[in-house]
């Protein structure tokens, strides 16, 4: 009963068309769910060539650079203050202060001295995090570079008219289904690098943020809106390079580089988020569909997803203007680290919709700082 409505037919597809229409024949080739199988594999080849590259090429060149984790004071064992840091809370209120005052005879300065140098280990260091971005700029500029290849010869890329043309009976291509399997497979790693990698307070906003990705990834799969995907997918990724790079520039200490590429990256964020989004990609999505098709629930569910996207895209563009503004008129460096990573995590899916609480992480994080 519950498979039955999960594939119906109706939430999937248009009007008079069913799953028997989009099954292989006279020359085509349509998606099919189980091809998403693939993307585990995938995301555990990425673990490997992550583990690879951050091991014998970013952590080497961390050592040339000159890149170096600071020295922190690391807390002094008390059994009960790590019990209630690992168990109840990592910042504790002042009543709970001077409640384990009581049970371990400390002062409150030096209970609070031992919460703020705990919390300090827990934090990543100054190489991993170069590591991470390093990683991350790499995969981008290969997903990028891959996604132009993958579309510069295509009509849809130029006409845009031609993404909905004979929809949904669109052949796939392999160059779109390795586009889509590399990207699922990217997301999907970074959720089951989770278990392994620094433990942030954002943790669980990082769970929803890539679960919500491979959702919507997948929707638009299965629903074979496989076109304007992968244009949204090269939209985003675009811009994603010249933030990683910039982390890797500003963790390196090469401030006035990093500073100049946060400045065309927040260029380049302006142009696709706020001009290519929503005036071309959702214009596409939500007017030229009309034209072949009634509305049904995914069209609907695609469009909307867009939409509280594109809000999102308004919200970050004012905070990394203010940022920008900075750096060009205030003659500072970019902030530090932590901030980087996290206006990373912002803007850095395709479809997401739900890192909205990253913003109140960080400002927490820097007024923890």
């Amino acid at each position: 009963m519950v498979s039955e409505w999960l594939w119906w037919e109706r939430l999937w597809l248009p009007a008079n068309v069913s799953w028997s229409d989009l099954e292989d024949g006279e020359g085509r080739v349509y998606a099919k769910t189980s091809q998403l199988h693939a993307a585990l594999p995938c995301a555990l080849c990425l673990l490997l060539v992550r583990y690879l590259f951050e091991r014998y090429l970013a952590t080497p060149l961390a050592n040339v650079w000159g890149i170096r984790d600071s020295v922190r004071l690391t807390a002094e064992p008390n059994p009960l203050l790590e019990n209630y840091f690992r168990c109840r809370a990592r910042a504790p209120s002042q009543v709970d202060v001077r409640s384990l005052c009581k049970k371990t005879s400390w002062s409150e300065r030096r209970v609070q001295v031992w919460f703020k140098r705990r919390r300090n280990q827990e934090r990543p260091g100054l190489r991993k995090r170069f590591c991470e971005a390093s990683w991350r700029c790499v995969f981008y500029t290969f997903a990028f570079v891959y996604g132009v290849l993958a579309l510069y010869d295509k009509p849809w890329l130029y006409n845009l008219r031609e993404v909905w043309a004979g929809f949904p009976r669109q052949s796939m291509l392999p160059s779109q289904y390795f586009y889509y399997l590399l990207e699922m497979g990217f997301y999907l790693s970074l959720l089951l690098s989770l278990t392994f990698d620094v433990k942030r307070k954002d943790f669980k906003e990082q769970v929803i943020h890539h679960i919500a990705t491979l959702t919507l990834l997948s929707f638009s799969w299965i629903s074979n809106y496989i076109r304007i995907g992968t244009l949204v997918m090269a939209a985003h990724d675009c811009a994603d390079i010249l933030l990683e790079g910039a982390k890797v520039l500003n963790y390196a200490k090469w401030h006035r580089t990093a500073n100049a590429m946060f400045v065309v990256f927040t260029v380049l964020f302006m142009l696709t988020r706020l001009v290519i989004f929503p005036f071309w990609l959702i214009h596409c999505s939500w007017v030229y569909p009309m034209e072949e098709f009634a509305p049904f629930f995914g069209y609907y569910f695609f469009n909307v997803m867009l939409l509280v996207l594109q809000m999102l895209h308004l919200y970050w563009a004012v905070l990394i203007s203010r940022m920008a503004y900075k750096c060009i008129f205030s003659k500072v460096c970019l902030p530090g680290p932590v901030c980087l990573i996290n206006v990373k995590y912002m803007h850095d899916c395709v479809f997401n919709v739900s890192s909205l609480a990253h913003l109140h992480v960080v400002a927490g994080r820097r007024r923890e700082k």
